[in-house]
């Protein structure tokens, strides 16, 4: 691949995860000239299966990286010649943080330090590079029955997921206002749509519903989230990296806030629906559990900035996108296989190592 085709070299972390892989995808199908360049760990939530229809592309390369290496991002950014970052890469579970914060604060933090250090070190300023820190909401904490995030809403994370999240934010505005870096970073509300990894209660409901296991809820199942399709988010993203304003933060949602337990039902009413069975038949699976240690009770996005600055809105309402939802997982059941399997984690050394 020739340097002088590509008008800028972008490194995509975490582009093997579920809102990495539809950024990547849209990013090489959509900007031929731009030469995207996928770094992932391809930890248990990365999966290239994800990208096999881009794998082969001109304007594609995987490269199997640990962001928490200070040493191999430094060389990536030197040898590749990065010219934009979109970081995504992140432990992003909350479960998983409570059990284990320290591996949230290494990749979370200081992999995001270590990127902002590379991005200074080897970008001359004023030059175009940018920067983008892809964020949530749960940094800003949790909100009681009324009122919404908005981008000046002051930090008050809650777990050690969102207390990492928002260390990383601060560090990114650190270099902006230090450094002169030019920067952009999103906030936005609960990602669900095709290639989810199934620890999440979109995918993990859908999958236990279809073999019909438990459904477990936190507590009574009363916290309401705001849910935005994956492909808003990634039309989102592509917006703010090509037209956001250095510096700035734009919050992201997709006006569909609901209920856990409600948002349960949905799903299964969908899929009684769709498996021909009796309706209310898989509703008797919802397994009421201990709740979350601090579980936040309520998130909702005002993304009125984006909307107005960038001409952005969500195309999918919930009923909507949670019926697309569904119907991909259906039609996809051995990528839902593989993935609860773990067979997926082969791919690696299937389709790269033999290379």
């Amino acid at each position: 691949m020739s340097e002088q085709v590509f008008s800028k070299r972008i490194l995509i972390t975490g582009g093997a995860g579920f809102i990495g892989s539809h950024v990547v995808k849209q990013f090489v199908k959509k900007y031929p000239n731009y030469l995207i360049l996928n770094l992932d760990k391809l930890t248990y939530a990365g999966n290239l299966g994800n990208l096999h229809d881009v794998e082969d592309a001109e304007n594609y390369k995987f490269i199997k990286a640990d962001i928490v290496n200070s040493e191999e991002i430094n060389a990536i950014f030197q040898n590749e010649k990065i010219t934009d970052v979109i970081h995504l890469a992140a432990e992003s579970h909350v479960d998983r943080s409570i059990t284990n914060p320290t591996e949230f604060v290494m990749t979370n933090v200081l992999g995001t330090i270590n990127l902002l250090l590379a991005a200074k070190q080897f970008w001359p300023k004023n030059q175009g590079n940018r920067f983008y820190h892809v964020s949530t909401d749960e940094v800003y904490g949790s909100l009681g029955d009324t009122g919404h995030f908005v981008e000046t809403t002051a930090y008050d994370p809650r777990s050690p997921y969102s207390a990492s999240k928002a260390s990383s934010d601060h560090f990114v505005r650190a270099f902006s206002h230090t450094y002169h870096l030019e920067t952009v970073i999103s906030n936005c509300s609960n990602n669900y749509g095709p290639y989810q990894f199934p620890e999440k209660l979109i995918p993990l409901m859908i999958n236990n519903i279809i073999h019909n296991k438990a459904l477990p809820v936190y507590g009574a199942g009363l916290n309401v989230r705001d849910w935005l399709w994956v492909g808003d988010h990634v039309n989102a993203i592509d917006l703010i990296f090509h037209k956001g304003k250095n510096g700035e933060t734009y919050n992201i949602g997709g006006d569909c806030e609901m209920k856990n337990i409600d948002l349960v039902h949905l799903l299964c009413n969908i899929l009684d629906r769709k498996l021909n069975r009796e309706q209310g038949s898989s509703a008797k699976l919802i397994h009421y559990v201990t709740d979350r240690p601090g579980h936040d009770m309520r998130y909702a996005i005002d993304a009125s900035k984006i909307k107005a600055d960038l001409s952005w809105s969500p195309s999918y309402r919930v009923e909507q996108g949670m019926e697309a939802t569904v119907d991909w997982y259906l039609e996809n059941e051995n990528w839902l296989k593989n993935v609860t399997s773990g067979d997926y984690q082969s791919y690696y050394d299937k389709h790269y190592l033999q290379k």
